[in-house]
């Protein structure tokens, strides 16, 4: 029994850059983390294999220094990490991400559950996991907060909803998306970190994952970004002194001006 984890190299949410002639987040050279939400992805497949047995997988498109948050996955315990890495890609909406992990997935080939984070952190659409069952053509259960058990080919879970939780039941393979309920990710070992640091780490191409290349990077994502700016954040301030009476009614009288009393 395979799992398959699909992380992403994200900025640094301090260091966010945006080119503004390509209007797309800059990568290289930006300092960059594993994405919080994978951190519980990862944690729930090493959890699964514990309790089921099997083999877990970690996956990421981007560019050659993602490298890095697939070391880091495999010294949480990962067993094996792909690079999915190619010019090709650049410029991929989620739509062309999706396709792009699902050609890489195919080629893995054997697996049971495909797990992702919630989203993402530098777009925070949570759609690639669905799009990703969607190429696989396999059943997903988004927003998985606990997986209650696998057995006789049958995952039973439970997700979470606006107001409610709801159990769920869906044969193998699947794709679920985790919150951050699921569980309590797991500090790095040394072992673990000795083990990547000697890992390498196989980088596939769009020629090793085959596919229609209209449907890679920007030629196969049909969104576009067609601007993106930065908000103007005003800050303004008043001290009021007096006695609490009289604090009361000036703070209500300088509400009243802004329309919001």
């Amino acid at each position: 029994m395979n799992y398959i984890v699909c992380i992403k190299q994200v900025p640094d949410t301090m260091e966010v850059k945006v080119d503004p002639e390509t209007k797309r987040i800059v990568r290289e050279g930006v300092p960059s983390i594993l994405n919080p939400y994978d951190y519980y992805a990862v944690e729930e497949a090493l959890r699964l294999k514990e309790r089921f047995g099997g083999t877990t997988i970690a996956i990421s498109m981007g560019p050659p220094q993602a490298e890095a948050v697939l070391k880091e996955a495999i010294s949480l315990g990962i067993d094996q990490g792909y690079l999915i890495s190619d010019r090709a890609f650049a410029g991929s909406d989620t739509l062309a991400t999706s396709y792009t992990l699902a050609r890489a997935i195919k080629k893995i080939g054997d697996f049971s559950v495909v797990l992702c984070g919630r989203e993402a952190m530098d777009g925070s659409t949570g759609q690639v996991g669905p799009e990703l069952a969607e190429h696989l053509e396999i059943p997903v259960i988004t927003y998985v907060s606990k997986i209650i058990n696998i057995a006789d080919n049958r995952i039973e879970c439970v997700r979470l909803l606006e107001d409610h939780y709801e159990t769920l039941t869906s044969f193998l393979p699947v794709v679920i998306t985790v919150i951050k309920e699921i569980n309590e990710p797991r500090l790095p070992s040394l072992k673990g970190m000795l083990k990547s640091k000697k890992t390498q780490i196989p980088v596939w191409t769009k020629n090793d994952i085959g596919g229609d290349e209209l449907q890679f990077g920007q030629d196969g994502s049909p969104t576009k970004v067609v601007e993106i700016w930065r908000p103007e954040i005003k800050k303004e301030g008043k001290i009021v002194k007096g006695e609490p009476e009289e604090l009361a009614e000036t703070i209500y009288q300088e509400l009243k001006k802004l329309g919001v009393a």
